[in-house]
């Protein structure tokens, strides 16, 4: 029982860390999440904004910190031609204040 605990603690403390430094992957298997980006803001699931600085990564708010390499990132995404093929659909903003969820039913994409 212990060691269930133990466990428990040890997996779910992976689903608190931040989210929001991600990784385009060459291939769709390589991915966490499959992604589209839409033309219009009022059909995105996730507002974007792409930070310059990894600190400044959000906690699952669409504060997308691009990584270099894979194994830094805490998501790896691949994004489609298609937007049936998406598991999320998200649209870039200009703004920080911007960036957010329109659809927090998706929100569990990213933890």
């Amino acid at each position: 029982m212990k060691k269930l605990v133990i466990l428990l603690t040890i997996v779910l403390s992976f689903g608190v860390v931040q989210a929001q430094k991600v990784y385009s992957v060459d291939y769709t298997n390589q991915a966490d999440v499959k992604v589209f980006v839409v033309d219009y803001e009022a059909q995105a699931d996730l507002k974007v904004f792409k930070v310059k600085y990894q600190n400044q990564a959000g906690d699952n708010d669409g504060k997308w910190f691009f990584t270099k390499y894979a194994n830094q990132a805490k998501k790896k995404i691949y994004f489609v031609d298609y937007e049936a093929q998406a598991d999320l659909k998200i649209y870039f903003v200009d703004y920080q204040n911007q960036a957010g969820w329109r659809k927090s039913s998706k929100k569990m994409l990213l933890y």
